[in-house]
């Protein structure tokens, strides 16, 4: 493979990667929400969490379903659980 082709493919793979990866968050550990009031906001918010976990990027994340039912992939600010990005 020539020089031009690798760069041209690594250039492509790593637009690739950065495409699924979330927003990042630098609040500080001790701001953050408890994991339980975090889960009871979002829960009251008319989400259904099916998977919750700290993303890559230090956000609250959660796999579930919002108030109709769409299955959803969200990230939070974890100190005050403002939406930061759908998917």
């Amino acid at each position: 493979m020539s020089v031009n082709k690798m760069v041209v493919a690594l250039s492509l793979l790593a637009g690739a990667v950065s495409a699924f990866a979330g927003p990042t968050c630098t609040v500080a550990k001790d701001k953050w929400m408890s994991e339980e009031a975090f889960k009871a906001k979002v829960t009251a918010d008319g989400y259904t969490i099916k998977t919750f976990k700290v993303s890559k990027g230090q956000c609250y994340e959660i796999y579930g379903a919002d108030k109709s039912g769409k299955r959803v992939e969200i990230y939070f600010d974890p100190a005050t659980a403002a939406v930061l990005e759908q998917k």
